[in-house]
């Protein structure tokens, strides 16, 4: 599976969540491929929200430990309202990616297309998106609102349907990866039985 290399901080904590069994500096990142939520133990102090750090498997200046996976529920409420801005910082990194599912999306079932996944955009949006890719591709997210009438922004837009995804409330996951399902759940007692996690299958897998 393709992992995260980089990611943007979201939230730095340098005594650690207060449920931590060992005292440690905890930050909280949002990889900038996958959108994937992550706790991490850093290498130093100097950190800051919102400041892109390295996470891959060669040398890392900032990052000393990927910990876990996490779900946006276990996000610190600072980190919560850093999502917004780091979502939009990642798209106007690479506006290309995102600009690419304008162009090539495609039908999901015979009724509903991809583009209606994004908030705001209804099946008349979708129609005159259609009929305006017909003509030619869409060059940036101006050229979309310049051309389509009426239409919310397309960044904007993608921004509301990422944080969607996270929040686990989408049936289809276009920009982020599925949820992560607890292997093992708490009894009707309260104790938790386990702490290991799995990751559902990507849609492509087989």
């Amino acid at each position: 599976m393709p992992s995260e290399d980089y990611a943007l901080v979201l939230d730095y904590l340098p005594r650690g969540k207060g449920n931590d069994f060992k005292e440690q500096p905890i930050v909280q990142l949002i990889g900038t491929e996958f959108f994937t939520l992550l706790e991490a133990v850093p290498k130093v102090e100097d950190i800051k929200q919102l400041e892109k750090v390295y996470i891959g498997q060669d040398k890392r200046e900032k990052i000393s430990l990927i910990k876990r996976r996490i779900s946006y529920k276990e996000l610190t409420s600072n980190a919560e309202l850093e999502i917004p801005a780091a979502i939009e910082s990642i798209i106007k990194e690479n506006p290309q990616k995102f600009l690419d599912f304008f162009n090539k999306s495609s039908s999901i079932t015979l009724k509903m297309h991809q583009l209606e996944l994004l908030p705001g955009i209804g099946k008349k949006h979708v129609l005159n998106l259609l009929d305006e890719r017909e003509k030619g591709l869409f060059a940036s997210f101006e050229d979309i609102t310049k051309r389509v009438s009426l239409m919310p922004d397309p960044a904007k837009a993608i921004v509301k349907r990422v944080i969607s995804e996270l929040q686990e409330e989408e049936k289809y996951y276009v920009f982020t990866r599925k949820p992560i399902v607890p292997e093992f759940r708490k009894d009707q007692q309260g104790f938790n039985k386990g702490s290991r996690f799995n990751q559902r299958k990507e849609e492509d897998e087989e």
